[in-house]
């Protein structure tokens, strides 16, 4: 699935800190996928303000997509996760471009 740097970003943030243990090894599989290499955070000027707990990046940038090969279950697990913040009234702004990819109603 092509996502865009703040989709990345976004997505990251939504995905469980604990689960199963078959969970947790895809969801790390998943967050590494989801990760920025060296030569992205270094083209994208992509910055993280740890005590503001933000992260910024040249907005030409913005648009860049990258393919991140999502599984099944992984997939499942992002849908439910996006409905759930949807449920609690939860979701934000920034969660809206992701909420449209994965979930399909």
């Amino acid at each position: 699935m092509k996502l865009t740097i703040r989709e990345r970003i976004m997505l990251q943030g939504c995905l469980p800190p604990a689960g199963t243990f078959v969970t947790l090894g895809l969801v790390r599989k998943l967050r590494e996928a989801l990760s920025f290499t060296e030569e992205e955070i270094k083209d994208f000027c992509i910055i993280t303000n740890d005590d503001e707990g933000t992260v910024s990046w040249k907005r030409e940038f913005e648009a860049d997509e990258k393919d991140i090969e999502i599984g099944e279950k992984m997939n499942d697990l992002v849908v439910s996760t996006l409905k759930k913040l949807s449920t609690e009234e939860q979701l934000t702004e920034q969660h809206y471009s992701i909420y449209e990819k994965f979930v399909k109603e």
